[in-house]
């Protein structure tokens, strides 16, 4: 049996490190905050350094808090947020353009002519929150010098030295051949980054190389982009099933087994992880905004904060007719219009704070439902449950109004930080070999179970108000 190992997930607000131990669970927790910058249209970014720092301080704090050495690290990051950097010095050349991102929108307008190609290479929708054309940004408008990849690969560089990225993370940058699981140097020629230098791709469980950054030199042997850390720790392994983390944005993942499923539902078909040189694979659907629109909610002064999601939703029976688009920072899957803004309708002057916080757990339930929906068409059966994470599966509200809108079950992870979990498994493979998935997943165990308690008709009748909503959005948005 290994030892303890670390887990660090760098998340866009925030890095999480745990120490977990193999025999009594996590004994140690740490975290850091990550402030991107959301400017004028569209921008998002953080200096790269924020990034590093908070990892050695959210793990450091951990392995203070556990108060004895761990075997190895694993490294859970954001997966579609990229930068140039300096591979000599490890210096950044550029801030960080942070996945939601969609400055590089004009980009993707000129290569439509190649969306369906690359779709088909890569698995991918030709949009900016992908890493490709964020890449291709940053060398037509910032710098030549140096390397451009994603920033896990700075991260693991600054770290060990070493330049690698998991499968995963290179299934979200558009520019890895789904099938082969190799750089594509069509993608490449598409993107004008022919002759860039690429991570090697590396599996989630693999000894990368050695730091010090925590202190005595440990290995790093995990390395998973997040979500689909997520999907692994939810002992989400079999086709079939489907996970949905609530996070800055939502993420609705459902594993298909050793070959990739391009369907035409408008979801993302991507690595879920390569383990032993095999890989695996999954659909992805996003919203791009769920505790970011809380967060917005928050500043406008409508809430004080997710914690209020309940009690002031809860002191209202209905949206009393307010309906929420929350296309905050555009519309994800099924429907690929990033350039599309949110909409508030149905205000009277008889609308409250409750009404509004309503609508917004019925905007963003709504959207995972359509995503749930398209998992089921693109695998040709219904979902039978969903399992959930996040910092947003603490509302009941939101829950019960999801298992509503879903007319599904919705179970609740029982266990908190599931992306560090999932890391800490990979890495504990990465550690031994001879373990296999199910000697380093934890047992699945829900929390709470929300059961519909709406029937069918009304929950068909609400979907289709929502639709009839973005239905509107799309006609009025500029061609």
């Amino acid at each position: 049996m290994t030892g303890p190992v670390l887990a660090v997930d760098q998340g866009t607000s925030g890095t999480k490190a745990l120490v977990v131990c193999p025999e009594r669970g996590v004994i140690g927790s740490g975290t850091a905050p990550v402030r991107p910058r959301h400017l004028p249209g569209g921008l998002v970014e953080v200096a790269p350094g924020e990034l590093l720092s908070s990892i050695l301080d959210a793990g450091r704090a951990a392995l203070a808090d556990a108060g004895e050495p761990v075997a190895a690290v694993g490294l859970a990051n954001q997966g579609e947020t990229v930068l140039a950097w300096d591979p000599a010095t490890g210096e950044p050349l550029t801030d960080a353009l942070v996945w939601q991102d969609r400055r590089a929108e004009p980009l993707c307008a000129e290569l439509a002519g190649h969306a369906e190609e690359l779709k088909a290479l890569t698995g991918l929708p030709l949009d900016p929150y992908f890493a490709a054309p964020k890449m291709a940004w940053v060398r037509r408008h910032l710098t030549r010098g140096g390397v451009v990849t994603t920033s896990d690969a700075w991260l693991v560089h600054r770290l060990t030295g070493a330049f690698v990225t998991d499968a995963a993370t290179a299934g979200r940058t558009q520019l890895l051949d789904l099938d082969s699981v190799t750089w594509s140097e069509r993608a490449l020629d598409v993107f004008g980054l022919t002759g860039e230098r690429l991570p090697r791709v590396v599996d989630a469980a693999e000894r990368i190389g050695t730091t010090t950054a925590f202190g005595a030199e440990i290995p790093l042997t995990g390395l998973l982009v997040d979500q689909q850390a997520a999907l692994l720790a939810q002992d989400v392994t079999e086709p079939g099933s489907a996970k949905c983390t609530y996070g800055t944005g939502a993420f609705l993942l459902a594993q298909t087994g050793s070959r990739p499923r391009r369907g035409d539902s408008g979801l993302v078909a991507c690595v879920a992880w390569r383990l032993g040189g095999s890989s695996s694979y999954c659909l992805d659907g996003q919203v791009y905004t769920a505790a970011s629109a809380v967060r917005w909610l928050t500043d406008l002064g409508v809430i004080g904060g997710a914690r209020d999601i309940d009690p002031i939703g809860s002191a209202v029976p209905d949206a009393g007719g307010v309906a929420f688009v929350p296309a905050l920072a555009g519309l994800a899957a099924p429907w690929w219009r990033g350039d599309l803004r949110g909409s508030l309708t149905g205000l009277g002057l008889d609308t409250t704070a409750g009404h509004l916080v309503r609508a917004l757990c019925e905007g963003i339930a709504a959207q995972v439902a359509e995503l749930a929906d398209a998992v089921a068409d693109d695998l040709g059966a219904p979902l039978r449950t969903l399992r959930v994470d996040g910092g947003l599966t603490r509302s009941e509200l939101l829950m019960q109004t999801q298992a509503d809108l879903l007319q599904l079950p919705v179970e609740v992870s029982a266990l908190p930080d599931v992306t560090a979990l999932g890391v800490a498994a990979v890495a504990r493979l990465g550690l031994d070999p001879r373990l296999g998935l199910r000697d380093v997943v934890p047992d699945w165990r829900p929390a709470a179970v929300y059961e519909p308690r709406i029937p069918p008709d009304e929950a068909a009748a609400r979907r289709a108000g929502f639709r009839a909503q973005v239905a509107a959005l799309v006609e009025r948005a500029p061609s």
